[in-house]
């Protein structure tokens, strides 16, 4: 048995939405999607001289020399499978999440607080993002530091104090923060306050106290949000480390209108609302929608 102690990035990069893709085309074709995706992250990881540690399902564990060679490795995992996508029936997504410290290495495998926290890093990361820790982004050489902004801080299992989460800006339009709440993500929202939800006459709340919603053509959503355009479970709207986060799980995507005319499309990522606006599922504003939904956070009663 031998054991090192080495300071290195750890990475974590999963599918997303794996389970229901096997529901969805079966086991065949989902399995052969999926290989596809992890060929497409191995590809990466060898050529930023990466070490993959394990396959688990539909994710990887690997470790770099360093956060930029991690950092470049997540880019172009992103990227190579952006371009896939393009020319692929069926659209594919992962979401990873890397941190750097000391790792304990032993018979091939790594333990040790800093996988921990990459773990944890990558759970609350979403569908075609890259999110990383402080402790990696200060790693980075100074060329790269505009790559990554701060967004949020988490609280982690096992940790007394919140840690600072960075996103990397691995798309071109990312790097003008044209996404809704990417900017305003950084700062949370006052915790008395609550987002109201209005459709077909109906009100919704979600607070501090009342923390999810689901919205969908399903009749099991709390909205119950009737189009042909609409995914069964489409959408759920979320109280999540002081913010209101909306995130899409859809087929068509999610529309945001804000009270300043401004239309986002988000498509399995999410955003923070912000203000008051309006939500259309799986139809574009252009298309003159039937039924939308209406958003307005407000200081709590």
């Amino acid at each position: 048995m031998t054991t090192q102690i080495k300071k290195l990035a750890i990475m974590f990069a999963d599918i997303s939405g794996s389970t229901a893709l096997y529901e969805k085309l079966g086991d065949q074709l989902a399995r052969q999607l999926i290989a596809r995706c992890l060929s497409i992250l191995n590809g990466a990881l060898v050529t930023h001289h990466g070490t993959l540690i394990k396959t688990i399902g539909d994710e990887i564990l690997c470790t770099f020399p360093s956060a930029e060679h991690a950092l470049n490795a997540a880019c172009e995992m992103q990227m190579a499978l952006k371009t896939d996508n393009q020319s692929s029936e069926h659209q594919m997504f992962i979401r990873i999440g890397f941190h750097y410290g000391d790792v304990i290495c032993e018979d091939g495998d790594i333990y040790g607080d800093a996988v921990n926290v990459a773990a944890r890093v990558a759970e609350i990361t979403r569908a075609n993002q890259i999110m990383t820790t402080t402790a990696a982004a200060d790693a980075l050489p100074l060329s790269l530091h505009d790559k990554v902004r701060k967004i949020l801080r988490a609280d982690f299992k096992g940790k007394q104090e919140q840690l600072d989460i960075h996103q990397v800006m691995w798309e071109l339009e990312d790097m003008g923060s044209t996404r809704i709440g990417m900017s305003a993500y950084r700062k949370p929202q006052a915790e008395g306050n609550e987002l109201v939800l209005r459709y077909l006459e109906q009100s919704y709340s979600i607070s501090e106290q009342n923390k999810k919603l689901i919205l969908g053509r399903d009749d099991a959503c709390q909205i119950v949000f009737k189009s042909d355009f609409a995914s069964r479970q489409h959408a759920n709207v979320e109280f999540r480390f002081g913010n209101f986060m909306l995130t899409d799980h859809s087929s068509n995507g999610t529309y945001i209108r804000s009270s300043d005319g401004v239309v986002s499309r988000l498509h399995h990522e999410g955003a923070t609302l912000r203000g008051k606006g309006t939500i259309s599922l799986g139809q574009p504003y252009s298309d003159n929608p039937a039924s939308l939904i209406e958003y307005a956070i407000t200081a709590k009663a």
